[in-house]
């Protein structure tokens, strides 16, 4: 008995020792061993990779879209375009960030385009003259307004020195910046290249960089956080009231873009090799006062003070007022509450509509209605 209970106590303190030497392995084991993973913060993740997505690049002030740093800073172009029969096709205006529409004399209206990556056109335009509310509204984004010609009226603004300008007329630029075609006559036959221009500027001496200071025209939504107005009317077809071009905008649900039509057809640049329509993300009605200069056939269109006007996006649109307290202002726009619009990241479409037709400009809530 005594045996068996020394081979028992042998047998148990052999146990023991594996038990002790197990325990002293696991433990040494242990302090090499990889730590648990972590449960990661998925919104910080979120965020991490949200700013990296835009690693480079700056928002357009133009667009509110995001492109190269290196062109963000780059001030930009303001090219006075003809909007007749004559003129078409146009070309250049599909690189534009912003468009402003406005009447001139004899019922037609004239394009302005605003573009700051224009380095692959060879030809924009055609090209016409200057009017005084057109160069108030280059100054208002500090863009090098460039046109052939220009009013009495617009000429003494242009001598303010508001805004800086490439000119047809002015015989020290004319013939770097502009050319004339052949297979139109003159006046509609007169066109710009973005080397013209580059030289034009060049020559001139003027900045090729935005004024220090310069913090943008609109306010733009976030990435994420697009303006859906839906407090908002419907607004599938929006015609602004020019009664020469008769134009219109149709949305499109697919592409959240207004495509534009005038003269009876879709509207395009012939610079597109791809031959696309325009299509805009936002439009503005702008509705502003008119008269005409006296003793003149010239239309005079003040932009200081205050007034009416509507905001379209996403097919749907909210009653807007704008305000621009004097010429070196910029033109604000607020909703009903007071607060500065938001606009949606890409190109706007801004028309001037003359206080006595803004009744006649049209909305209609689907494409039937306009159609009926």
């Amino acid at each position: 008995m005594k045996k068996n209970n020394k081979r028992m106590s042998i047998i148990l303190m052999s146990i023991l020792a594996v038990v002790v030497v197990a325990v002293i392995a696991i433990v040494a084991l242990g302090k090499d061993k990889e730590p648990e993973p972590v449960v990661k913060d998925v919104k910080k993740e979120e965020i991490e990779e949200e700013v990296n997505v835009h690693e480079g690049q700056s928002q357009s002030f133009l667009t509110g879209e995001w492109i190269n740093s290196d062109l963000t800073g780059n001030r930009p172009i303001a090219v006075m375009i003809e909007n007749t029969k004559q003129s078409l096709p146009q070309y250049g205006l599909s690189y534009a960030g912003v468009i402003y529409e406005a009447p001139v004399e004899g019922s037609y209206t004239r394009l302005m385009a605003l573009m700051e990556n224009y380095d692959a056109l060879d030809k924009i335009g055609n090209v016409r003259s200057c009017r005084p509310y057109y160069v108030y509204i280059a100054a208002e984004f500090d863009a090098i307004y460039v046109h052939y010609g220009q009013s009495v009226h617009g000429l003494e603004v242009l001598k303010t020195g508001i805004a800086d300008n490439l000119s047809g007329l002015d015989g020290s630029v004319s013939g770097k910046v502009f050319f004339r075609t052949t297979d139109k006559k003159a006046p509609h036959n007169a066109y710009a290249s973005a080397s013209g221009i580059k030289a034009g500027i060049e020559k001139k001496g003027y900045r090729t960089r935005y004024e220090e200071g310069y913090t943008g025209h609109y306010r733009f939504a976030a990435d994420d956080e697009p303006v859906l107005l839906t407090e908002g009317s419907d607004a599938a077809v929006v015609q602004p009231y020019y009664f020469y071009n008769k134009p219109y905008f149709i949305y499109n649900s697919t592409t959240g873009l207004y495509e534009r039509y005038q003269f009876g057809a879709p509207q395009i640049d012939a610079d597109d090799i791809y031959g696309s329509q325009l299509a805009v993300k936002n439009i503005i009605y702008q509705n502003v006062p008119s008269s005409i200069y006296q003793g003149t056939d010239y239309l005079n269109i003040p932009l200081n003070g205050s007034g009416s006007g509507k905001y379209f996006t996403n097919g749907k649109c909210i009653d807007i007022t704008w305000k621009k307290d004097s010429d070196r202002d910029i033109t604000r726009y607020y909703n009903a509450a007071g607060e500065e619009i938001v606009l949606n990241q890409g190109t706007t479409w801004v028309c001037l509509i003359q206080n006595s037709y803004a009744e006649k400009s049209k909305i209609y809530a689907t494409v039937e209605e306009f159609q009926q």
